[in-house]
């Protein structure tokens, strides 16, 4: 079955970035050790805390931009190059502005950020944020242009110079050396990788996959942006917003603890994203099989990721206390939250990708928004309650409950085609 599966277009670029997930949730695991062992329990939390704060500007446009990459680059043409440059560029210069306010505004973020008061790390900053949203945007291209299989390698290659770099800078920089540790190999990844795109992949595509369509106009990509951004803006307010309000009102120790499964539980929630960026593209590589790898996509990403949760919820705290006693008495109910949230959230993202691939950016919006509305309204409802656990129980009670919401028109989606199929059900 898996060999048959690799053959698929859809589920092979959905494998290789499970995997993605998969080497990132390892090498992460080793790197957070490392640090927490070779840094103080404040430095531990302030690194995650800008690290975090940096993929929020960092995905300002970006996730808006992916899925539009997701979607045009299948059918751009000669286009593409230019495409990939224009979705650098406005996703980098949006990011980067925002963060001069945020700089502008550091008093207000609290003790957390207070690495940030100078200018050299300011400039730091800004950099770092303009090269995470270009690695960030490099994996969608990849998988839009059928070859996901290469972020495994990049991502197996950027974990462990970063681990390297973390245990050169113990010494040399106690305060700061996390975030300089992440930042520099990312920047050092973005040469080879994009020489690799625009030198090879994006050609050998472009022969490939030969078309006569008329590509994307810039008009036709500014509408889907107009009508997707709200709701990927929500969608960020999910991913960064809420662990960096969080850390706005604990301590770098606290959230240090409370990110680490914050993070594991993000890594479980992303394989749920890969397979449908993978659907996305599909659905635009050939829409009349949209509602087939719809049917796909979701019995794939269940059967792998039911057992990964089951996992989890056995094993948390055992998982947790490899950092230590407090991170695994803190943290141990919130990354089970986290982990069952998982299973509504895959219909939802395959709803998501469904809409995106056809186009649908004003009912996308909708949902998206709406599930953001719910998610933080509950965490800002239940934070002086269950303080940092709110963020699993408003992750779990919202998405299940736009999964309810959604259920009937996702059910429509999977059912467009069947009478068409044969009376055997054909396994792929």
């Amino acid at each position: 079955m898996i060999l048959r599966d690799l053959r698929n277009p859809l589920l092979r670029n959905g494998y290789a970035l499970m995997a993605n997930t998969g080497i990132t949730a390892v090498l992460g695991m080793g790197y957070w050790l490392l640090a927490e062992h070779l840094y103080t329990p404040e430095e531990f939390g302030r690194g995650q805390a800008l690290i975090t704060v940096m993929r929020l500007f960092s995905s300002l446009t970006a996730l808006s931009m992916a899925g539009a990459l997701a979607k045009f680059i299948p059918i751009a043409g000669k286009r593409i190059p230019e495409l990939i440059l224009r979705g650098y560029g406005l996703a980098g210069a949006v990011g980067v502005t925002a963060a001069v306010g945020f700089l502008l505004t550091l008093p207000l973020w609290g003790e957390t950020y207070s690495w940030l008061g100078g200018l050299g790390p300011d400039l730091f900053f800004l950099g770092a944020v303009l090269v995470w949203t270009v690695f960030t945007l490099q994996d969608v291209v990849l998988t839009g242009l059928r070859q996901a299989v290469w972020v495994p390698a990049n991502s197996l290659v950027f974990g462990l110079v970063k681990m390297g770099l973390l245990v050169a800078l113990a010494g040399a920089l106690p305060s700061g050396g996390i975030f300089v540790s992440w930042v520099i190999p990312t920047a050092l990844a973005l040469i080879p990788i994009n020489w690799f795109i625009f030198g090879y992949v994006v050609p050998r595509h472009q022969r490939n996959n030969p078309t006569t369509a008329r590509p994307p106009r810039l008009r036709e990509i500014g509408r889907f942006l107009a009508g997707d951004y709200p709701g990927a803006l929500s969608i960020l307010a999910i991913i960064y917003l809420v662990p960096t309000l969080v850390s706005t009102q604990v301590g770098p120790a606290v959230f240090g603890r409370f990110s680490m499964a914050h993070t594991l539980g993000c890594l479980i929630e992303g394989l749920a994203l890969n397979m449908a960026v993978s659907l996305t593209v599909e659905g635009s590589f050939k829409p009349a099989q949209l509602a087939d790898n719809c049917r796909r996509a979701l019995r794939r990403a269940y059967t792998i990721l039911v057992p990964v949760i089951a996992v989890t919820l056995l094993a948390a705290p055992l998982i947790l206390m490899i950092f230590g006693q407090e991170f695994a008495d803190e943290g141990t109910t919130l990354l089970r939250l986290m982990a069952l949230a998982v299973l509504p959230r895959v219909l939802i993202e395959v709803y998501l990708s469904a809409l995106r691939a056809q186009g649908q950016a004003r009912r996308l919006a909708f949902v998206q928004i709406g599930l953001a509305v719910l998610i933080l309204s509950s965490i800002l409802v239940l934070f002086p309650i269950a303080g940092v656990e709110a963020v699993g129980w408003g992750l779990l009670v919202s998405e299940l409950l736009v999964a309810a919401l959604i259920y009937g028109e996702l059910r429509k989606i999977l059912r467009i085609g069947q009478s068409e199929q044969p009376i055997v059900t054909q396994r792929s």
